[in-house]
């Protein structure tokens, strides 16, 4: 009987530690951001391209400090529209840190 609710209770430690870990910020993005910058965040959705929105890939987004992905993201730029209500700053930092993935080269 002690062994079998010791392997129980080693079995949930992986996701109890899961729920932990914080926002997920491919689910973020997904929700938030793909309708127009795209699964892979190139921006050819039809309504990226409607809307003309930046690669997240490129050099010229990819350099930007944390601070200022932050800034577009909650104050929103153009016609993207801000989501500051939306996103908790946990939450920024793990959708910035998944934008920062766009711009890693691909995996071999």
């Amino acid at each position: 009987m002690r062994r079998t609710v010791l392997f129980i209770i080693v079995a949930a430690i992986p996701s109890v530690l899961a729920a932990d870990s914080g926002p997920d910020g491919a689910a973020i993005y997904k929700s938030k951001c793909a309708i127009c910058h795209g699964a892979d965040g190139k921006g050819r959705t039809p309504t990226g391209k409607a809307l003309q929105v930046r690669d997240l890939a490129s050099p010229e987004v990819q350099k930007m400090s944390n601070e200022e992905m932050q800034k577009v993201i909650v104050d929103g730029k153009g016609k993207m529209p801000g989501f500051k209500s939306s996103i908790d700053q946990q939450g920024l930092d793990a959708v910035i840190a998944f934008v920062r993935k766009f711009g890693e080269p691909p995996e071999k």
